[in-house]
């Protein structure tokens, strides 16, 4: 996918005019060079200092990274606001729970069973930044966490509209209901392509360094092939995000729309199916899917029984609800099982697991010989 020259061209007068409010002490993108000594290619589109391929795991700390890289590229190109999509970039996957959607999956279950409601991580997102900590945020960048669900695939996104706290609210409760949203800003729309992008590539990527997927796998290579003209599928990440930046701002440039082409859409759609079927599927990941289960359970009964019975010593309360970052308006209208949910949402997959393993076994008794 190559960008017109037209398009181009504006482009670099933009980053000229940026440059030229630099400090003269700052580096400069036409100064970039490669490690090898080379100096960089011309910094229309992607910046060299960028960091968008990353050759190990991605965790989600990563992968936020990599969205907020890639959108504040296309945000710069289209003339977009670059804080403000980095403010939505940084904050869309805060409500990620540990081991990702299947622990999502989990805890949406038994939120349902305790009477608080459907889990929607993008929704928690929401939660965590503007009721449990108040941290007193733009609708705009509230508006864009909560619509960013890349997953929920739209190949043309056009902002949806006016937006108030009524509306704001009104959009979580559709989310909880099962609706795709769209953001009500150009710059929570970029996030949302972007999103796309970052873990399309990313994803099966990981999967093939970590054994999912075989390197020479055939139905691989021939999806590659045939939804973005990638021969060698073993640089996926960097070729599929490449393409697909300059696909959107391509279609997108002078428009109230942030759009795929017709081909990249369909391709990002194939991507997508072969991902669920090869990698989200796959035996080695689901079969673990009931141990996680029965953690989610048990911790959640324990927490909850710990709210009931006001066991100040319990980490519901040490390490999440007496923190000085939780608002007393939280403390004070939150249900119990609301509170639950929000802490064990809060965990990472480390604490998630401690936490477990401190409620389930049994403490050891440690003692040492007396000297006679």
């Amino acid at each position: 996918m190559d960008i017109s020259p037209a398009i181009l061209e504006e482009v670099r007068r933009r980053q000229a005019a940026v440059e030229r409010t630099y400090s003269p002490y700052a580096a400069q993108n036409t100064s970039a060079i490669r490690k090898r000594g080379a100096r960089a290619e011309e910094p229309v589109i992607r910046p060299p200092f960028s960091l968008i391929d990353n050759d190990h795991i991605t965790h989600r700390v990563l992968h936020v990274q990599l969205v907020s890289k890639v959108a504040r590229t296309i945000g710069r190109a289209l003339g977009l606001n670059e804080d403000l999509i980095e403010a939505v970039a940084l904050g869309h996957d805060i409500g990620h729970v540990p081991f990702g959607h299947t622990g999502e999956e989990c805890l949406d279950a038994i939120c349902r069973r305790a009477g608080v409601g459907a889990f929607r991580h993008n929704v928690q997102s929401v939660q965590f930044l503007d009721v449990i900590e108040d941290l007193d945020l733009t609708l705009q960048t509230l508006d864009g966490v909560l619509c960013h669900d890349g997953e929920s695939f739209v190949g043309r996104l056009v902002p949806a509209g006016p937006l108030t706290p009524a509306s704001l609210k009104s959009k979580c409760e559709e989310i909880r209901g099962g609706e795709s949203v769209l953001p009500s800003t150009m710059e929570g729309c970029v996030v949302r392509a972007a999103d796309v992008i970052a873990y399309l590539g990313r994803d099966l990527q990981d999967a093939i360094e970590v054994g999912l997927i075989d390197a020479d796998d055939e139905d691989l290579a021939t999806t590659c092939r045939e939804t973005f003209g990638i021969d060698d599928y073993r640089t996926i990440t960097r070729t599929a995000i490449d393409t697909l930046i300059k696909d959107l701002i391509t279609e997108s440039f002078g428009k109230e729309e942030v759009t795929f082409s017709d081909d990249a859409a369909e391709g990002v759609k194939q991507m997508q199916r072969f991902s669920i079927d090869r990698v989200y599927n796959h035996p080695r990941l689901t079969s673990q899917k009931a141990k996680i289960r029965r953690m989610f359970a048990a911790l959640f009964e324990h927490y909850a029984a710990d709210l009931a019975e006001e066991k100040r010593d319990s980490p519901i309360y040490t390490d999440y609800l007496d923190a000085p970052w939780v608002s007393r308006e939280y403390r004070e209208e939150a249900s119990e099982g609301e509170k639950v949910r929000d802490f064990i949402a809060g965990m990472t997959d480390r604490y998630f697991a401690e936490s477990f393993r401190a409620v389930v076994l049994p403490e050891r008794v440690r003692g040492t010989y007396r000297a006679e």
